[in-house]
């Protein structure tokens, strides 16, 4: 096993903790387990030569996301970004760890970190593509359920900074996802404006 395996390995491992679930074909399924790996085949199909430290950064993205809850914050905007800022934080702790672990050098960590923070977003190609990716993911696996749960002009609001957050390659990626016709007159609309 290399180290690129090991480390998908222990990362799935540590994710599978995860005391949420999903229902994934019939089957209960750890939240951050199944959303990392639908991280990493959606980058194989999106740009499959990825460089290993945006492989790395795309299963671990949300790796012990369940470790820090949302409501320990403020239940407003500000204390959603600073929940966002510390799950950041601590996605790079750990992963941190699994990577030395793995015999990963200190330069390839940060960089994974530096990716997990979001560092130079609209600058960095790395980090601009894990983006792309993460939106893809919401888009393809999230929105439906996300705008099931919250008022149109909510969702509108969410797309709006999801699109401004995509390449021009992923948005013509995105509107190929297959959602329901409600969520897609959502996504025009925010398209719009």
């Amino acid at each position: 096993m290399d180290k690129l395996e090991k480390a998908f390995a222990l990362f799935d491992a540590y994710n599978a903790n995860d005391i949420h679930q999903e229902n994934v074909d019939g089957k209960s399924v750890a939240k951050e387990l199944i959303y990392g790996q639908r991280m990493t085949s959606k980058l194989n199909v999106y740009e499959p030569n990825a460089p290993e430290q945006v492989k790395l950064a795309a299963r671990c993205q949300h790796i012990g996301r369940w470790e820090i809850a949302r409501d320990s914050f403020p239940m407003d905007r500000k204390g959603y970004l600073q929940w966002r800022s510390q799950l950041a934080i601590h996605h790079g702790k750990v992963a941190g760890k699994i990577l030395n672990e793995c015999g990963y050098d200190p330069t390839m960590i940060d960089n994974v970190k530096s990716l997990l923070q979001k560092k130079q977003l609209h600058q960095n190609p790395n980090t601009q593509l894990l983006e792309d990716v993460i939106c893809l993911v919401f888009i393809e696996f999230y929105l439906d359920e996300f705008a099931s749960q919250h008022n149109d002009e909510k969702v509108i609001d969410i797309l709006k900074k999801t699109l401004k957050k995509m390449s021009p390659r992923a948005i013509e990626e995105a509107v190929k996802i297959q959602v329901t016709d409600h969520v897609k007159g959502l996504i025009g609309k925010a398209a719009a404006d």
